[in-house]
């Protein structure tokens, strides 16, 4: 077993940190304070080829592997959560499921306008009345001649009011439940389609979050993604890329606590002497670097896992399980040693414990992966190969411009 980074990914571990740093850092604040989308980062991680690091190059992409998009995310999260939400929605939920899913011509089609940036896209999936629970959603899409009529409303969508493009469930049978569900790739600008944002959100404010309307919404057939009752599969694959990247997020996330505690740790003093010295306050330090550890190797075993064109539903959800309960742990800890100034937007130890309660929230609540993995152990749950499976990466192909 080897742990050690190859050269590229020690690039790849460098660039995006070094990119958090000097472009995320100084601007996201004021985002975060006026609760503004930062779009001037875009083509930035588009040049950089952030938005398509794991897609092929014949697509666009930077051809890299699973495993540098969650050295991406994890960089991107250690400046701000709501960065790399961009990331996890725009690739992880809506270009790779296109490229796991879709058609040569689909393929050909949409991604590399996502790979480059020059589209942005969401996923829709959850609606006010259906989250953990897919098969209550009440979108429908039905059949009129060649195409479909789509309607319905989507809630809690990352980057509604942002998308250019957009991957959409809805029931195209409604007496089969969740294998009546199909996938639809829609478009900004089509008649019956709008979007809106969420005001008034706890953490994450330099995200984008919204809800999407669909009125009769007409979807060409091209623009179906898999057939007719593959979208539940569809979904559920699309979160494993997505749960992937959160994890491997969160990680960053409580590396950004710590160093931040332990420079305030050295420089704050009292009754004499540097409260880094209290055992108490070590005791918090210690768990963060033991967090560190633990959620590397559940995210490294997951990228492996995608690497290989293994399925890894369990082992995605372990780590989005723990990386994201332990970034909440760690960043509450991280405002406990920044005592009264940990509670104050001066320090950005506050901006991440409101960040990570969404964590634990948003791409299965920790409650339902409380309950896959109790049946994983029971073995009531077992995972099939069943299409779900990111392709094996293999860097002849994916380096390949044609």
């Amino acid at each position: 077993m080897d742990f050690t980074l190859t050269p590229e990914h020690k690039m790849i571990e460098q660039t995006v940190y070094d990119f958090a740093r000097k472009e995320v850092m100084p601007i996201i604040k004021e985002h975060d304070r006026n609760h503004t989308f930062p779009h001037e980062l875009l083509p930035k991680m588009a040049a950089l080829g952030f938005l398509g690091i794991c897609l092929p190059v014949r697509y666009g992409g930077a051809g890299m592997d699973y495993l540098s998009l969650g050295i991406v995310s994890e960089g991107l999260e250690f400046a701000d959560s709501s960065v790399r939400e961009t990331i996890a929605v725009h690739l992880g939920l809506h270009a790779l499921p296109i490229f796991q899913w879709g058609t040569a011509v689909q393929k050909r089609d949409f991604l590399p306008p996502l790979a480059t940036g020059e589209n942005i896209a969401c996923f829709g999936l959850t609606e006010p009345g259906a989250g953990s629970d897919v098969a209550g959603m009440g979108s429908r899409a039905r059949k009129d001649g060649g195409d479909y009529l789509l309607s319905g409303e989507k809630m809690w969508i990352t980057l509604a009011d942002v998308a250019d493009r957009f991957l959409v469930f809805a029931k195209t049978d409604p007496n089969k439940g969740v294998n009546g569900i199909t996938a639809f790739i829609l478009e900004r600008g089509w008649k019956g389609l709008t979007t809106g944002t969420i005001e008034g959100k706890m953490g994450v404010h330099a995200s984008n979050t919204g809800w999407i309307n669909m009125d009769e919404v007409r979807v060409p057939a091209s623009h179906r993604l898999g057939e007719e009752g593959e979208g539940f599969k569809i979904a559920m694959s699309a979160l494993d890329n997505a749960r992937y990247g959160v994890a491997a997020g969160a990680v960053g996330i409580i590396k950004a606590c710590l160093e931040e505690s332990i420079r305030y740790a050295k420089e704050r003093h009292t009754f004499g002497k540097a409260i880094a010295e209290y055992q108490l306050v070590q005791q918090m330090l210690a768990h963060m670097q033991q967090s560190i550890d633990i959620g590397q190797l559940l995210v490294w075993k997951a990228g492996w896992l995608k690497n290989q064109g293994l399925r890894n539903t369990r082992e995605t959800s372990m780590a989005k399980w723990y990386c994201t309960e332990a970034a909440n742990r760690a960043a509450n800890d991280a405002v406990q040693i920044h005592g009264a100034y940990g509670y104050s937007d001066e320090y950005n130890v506050e901006r991440h414990l409101r960040n990570t309660k969404s964590a634990v929230i948003y791409e299965g609540t920790s409650q339902i992966h409380t309950l896959m993995q109790a049946s994983y152990a029971l073995n009531e749950r077992q995972d099939r190969p069943m299409r779900c499976e990111l392709p094996a990466y293999d860097p002849a192909v994916w380096e390949a411009e044609s």
